[in-house]
């Protein structure tokens, strides 16, 4: 078997159905378009995923266009997927969502040609992993109370952003014991961060995630200093870049591989938030499993990890990582440990596969 890749380049588009309508500070959704990169070489095809979310500006047609655009660098030779990925990432700057899926994509090719699991190639222990959150989405009390008694898990992430999220959180904590994370995406004000992260102690809250608005530097550096709860950058935290920036400003990062562009910088982004002393979580989209099995590959490096992406659809396109209960099951395929579960598309701007 070769150990140069030169494979050929597939593209799926799909319109996944949401289980139920999404709803955070600054949109509400009923289902997610999502673009699946497909690498083929040698009876093995490596899938990565990049969803066309509007919020980021994406378009699932101009998205195809995009990596289509790419044909012949990624079907030029390459021996390594960073290799690739330092190809693409100077011509798909501002593309980051497109190079995550080429990137996903090339490391699972490679892997499943060695027959090993991602993570173990990466000499990584899957026996101590963190618990993922279930994301309870905005509503009213009335509906966040049935999202919770849907769904019995140890941690949640509760989508925050309204007029009391104090009295919202204290009335949910009735509920349920499990613990709270809290994702305000931007929508606080300094004065009532100051009020509410002191108080959010005794309601089992363990980290807030991106609670202002990105550009207000000089308020987190003060609310770092003042918060007796982590205060975890989304927003902040897209690009390797930043990482070095939210030191002064968080106590942790978020890192999204559809943000940085991938595992290759992701896994930089981890050993240098490590580095500066930050605690480090991996998120997600709403995604299906080929992009949640990606992610959990980096599980075992985690402090923290939001991976519940693929249980919000109605219907999966793949099965791979296995999260049930808040606890994340690695499997032993090789690759990310993904298949297909949906009858296997027609490409998109393609050749048909010989």
């Amino acid at each position: 078997m070769s150990n140069t890749f030169s494979p050929s380049l597939h593209i799926y588009p799909f319109e996944l159905k949401l289980a139920q309508p999404f709803r955070i500070a600054h949109e509400t959704r009923h289902t997610q378009p999502s673009l699946i990169v497909g690498l083929y070489q040698e009876g093995q095809e490596g899938l990565g995923e990049a969803t066309a979310t509007r919020y980021y500006g994406l378009d699932l047609s101009q998205m195809e266009q995009i990596v289509n655009q790419q044909r012949t660098l990624i079907e030029e030779p390459w021996s390594q997927p960073e290799q690739l990925w330092e190809r693409l990432a100077s011509v798909m700057q501002g593309h980051s969502f497109e190079l995550c899926a080429i990137d996903v994509a090339a490391h699972d090719l490679f892997a499943r040609h060695q027959g090993v699991p991602l993570w173990k190639m990466w000499e990584l222990d899957k026996q101590q992993l963190p618990l993922s959150s279930y994301t309870i989405s905005m509503g009213s009390l009335e509906e966040m109370t049935q999202q919770i008694k849907n769904h019995p898990w140890p941690v949640y992430k509760l989508k925050l952003g309204g007029q009391d999220d104090l009295a919202l959180v204290r009335a949910l904590r009735q509920i349920t014991d499990a613990t709270f994370r809290l994702d305000a995406n931007e929508s606080w004000s300094f004065v009532q961060a100051q009020r509410w992260l002191p108080a959010m102690v005794d309601l089992g809250v363990e980290l807030v995630e991106q609670p202002l608005p990105r550009d207000h530097i000089d308020e987190y550096r003060v609310l770092k200093t003042l918060s007796p709860i982590p205060i975890v950058a989304d927003e902040s935290c897209q690009t390797e870049d930043d990482v070095v920036h939210c030191a002064a400003l968080f106590h942790g990062i978020n890192i999204k591989l559809m943000k940085c562009g991938g595992l290759t910088p992701a896994r930089r982004m981890i050993a240098h938030a490590r580095r500066l002393g930050l605690h480090v979580m991996v998120g997600c989209m709403t995604e299906s499993s080929i992009g949640i099995s990606a992610a959990a590959q980096l599980a075992p490096l985690l402090d923290y990890a939001d991976l519940d992406g693929a249980l919000l659809l109605a219907e999966d396109l793949a099965e791979g990582v296995h999260i049930e209960a808040g606890h994340i099951y690695l499997n032993t395929r090789p690759g990310t440990g993904t298949r297909w579960v949906v009858p296997r598309p027609r490409q998109a701007n393609t050749s048909p596969m010989q």
